[in-house]
């Protein structure tokens, strides 16, 4: 049975659709969905504030104003001192720039999740580890390895894992996973997702699992744009029958809304709505019951940068798309 927060998504669709309806659709989902994730009603008036902010502190052909600015904005909104937050943003940017991270939408990202994770005196610290995991990724896997990895290396940054020994266990997914998943950058992703969780050996087994269950219900979860969500999913201890039926569940509910049928809503992309939606409510539950308070955190904080990723890839992919009309 789908949720409350699952209607709170769907009804956060319809309220942002007018006011921001210059906006691209998927972002509005994201900023649908990132406020449903902290069981909020869009807030319209906060997100304008917000953007507000951004248009005051930033210059006009700043990364900050394209076409991410409405989720960075939604995400300012959702805070209690959004200037703060907006201004330590601005810095980790700068900081991770200085030691050549590349100026993009995925910079913009990684740059909120260290500003929103870590205190002021770490920044320097995150930033720094951030670059040891990425350049050590880049070593190993030099073409795969670009500005699409960053927000999963800032999330990397913010755990307490060592870069040497992490690396070793990405690889070590690498190889194990490629002959099922085939090798490619959403393979990376998936090894970046898994890596945050526990040593469990079965792990390997326990995503093969998923995969196959989500296949016997007719929905892939092992496609580019659903991958690390598969992954997310395999970092619950929960049966994979249950987790399967739940997202199931939650996907065709949301198919029967208005918005969100066929016309409206490629599958793989309702799929990683109904993906995120579940899992939510699981490290929610979870956290009230038995899963190590780590374990919970590191799970939100996953969600929080798969939401991130969707967004810099939907900025990204907007971004090219116009260029490409005014070229």
């Amino acid at each position: 049975m789908h949720t409350e927060r699952v209607e709170l998504f769907v009804s956060n669709t319809e309220i942002i659709k007018k006011p921001f309806k210059y906006q691209h659709t998927m972002m509005q989902r994201i900023v649908a969905l990132l406020y449903a994730a902290e069981n909020k009603t869009v807030d319209v008036e906060a997100i304008r504030h917000s953007n507000e902010l951004i248009k005051q502190n930033t210059k006009r052909f700043s990364t900050f104003r394209g076409f991410s600015s409405f989720s960075i904005a939604a995400m300012l909104s959702l805070t209690n001192d959004g200037l703060t937050r907006l201004q330590h943003m601005l810095q980790v940017y700068d900081l991770m720039k200085d030691i050549k991270f590349r100026n993009s939408e995925y910079l913009v990202m990684a740059a909120y999740q260290i500003a929103a994770q870590a205190p002021p005196e770490q920044f320097q610290h995150a930033v720094q580890r951030a670059k040891t995991f990425y350049d050590q990724m880049k070593t190993e896997h030099p073409i795969l390895t670009g500005r699409d990895d960053y927000i999963f290396t800032a999330m990397l940054a913010l755990s307490d894992l060592e870069p040497d020994s992490t690396i070793v266990r990405m690889e070590r997914f690498y190889q194990d996973l490629k002959s099922t998943f085939s090798a490619g950058n959403h393979l990376q992703s998936l090894t970046q997702v898994l890596v945050m969780g526990s040593n469990d050996p079965e792990v390997n087994a326990r995503i093969m699992t998923l995969r196959d269950t989500f296949r016997a219900r007719k929905l892939r979860m092992d496609k580019t744009y659903t991958l690390p969500s598969l992954g997310l999913l395999t970092l619950l201890p929960s049966d994979p029958e249950k987790l399967t039926d739940e997202v199931v569940d939650t996907y065709d509910w949301l198919r029967s809304q208005k918005g969100f049928g066929p016309w409206s809503i490629h599958k793989q992309e309702l799929l990683l709505f109904s993906s995120a939606l579940t899992i939510l409510e699981h490290v929610e539950n979870l956290r009230r019951e038995v899963l190590p308070t780590a374990m919970s955190t590191t799970i939100t904080n996953m969600i929080i940068a798969q939401q991130a990723a969707m967004t810099a890839a939907a900025a990204a992919s907007a971004a090219a798309a116009a260029s490409q009309s005014s070229g």
